[in-house]
């Protein structure tokens, strides 16, 4: 697990205030909205935002151990450059890259936002077609059905 910490002390906060944002990205670039979306509400209420990445794991294959399809290189340099982004944009910002098997992307998402107690889940929505969405869900569905904090989906612009 690789976490960056912020420049300065975060906001002094109780449970699930919504200064709390938690922004989950991904590597194709569909939460780059969703990430300008919460830099301007954390500015506008001095808030702080925690930036994760999900590192996607398949399952051992007979003893092989994991098949991580990114290396972990690539999944620090997604999330610094997330976080770089926030802090231009004026926003405070830490964040961490946890790891989740392939099909439970989702409730990573939600414990990260339970374990940092996060008031609101700003995250984008991979376009996709409706027959898709119906056989296989989306993540931010999954999501908004695990956690008791607001969700916003962004559509990537």
């Amino acid at each position: 697990m690789a976490v960056i910490q912020p420049t300065r002390p975060g906001v002094a906060t109780g449970g699930g205030d919504v200064r709390r944002i938690l922004v989950p990205v991904d590597p194709e670039g569909y939460s780059g909205a969703a990430l300008a979306q919460a830099v301007s509400l954390c500015t506008a209420m001095t808030g702080q935002i925690r930036v994760v990445h999900v590192r996607i794991f398949d399952p051992p294959l007979r003893s092989c151990g994991r098949f991580y399809p990114q290396p972990s290189q690539q999944a620090t340099d997604l999330l610094e450059q997330a976080v770089t982004t926030a802090w231009a944009g004026g926003a405070r910002a830490s964040g961490v890259v946890v790891e989740a098997q392939r099909t439970q992307v989702a409730q990573a998402i939600s414990a990260a936002a339970r374990d940092w107690n996060a008031g609101l889940i700003v995250m984008g929505h991979r376009p996709r077609r409706e027959i898709t969405k119906m056989l296989c869900g989306s993540v931010a569905d999954l999501v908004m059905r695990e956690v008791e904090c607001p969700v916003q989906v962004v559509r990537p612009r």
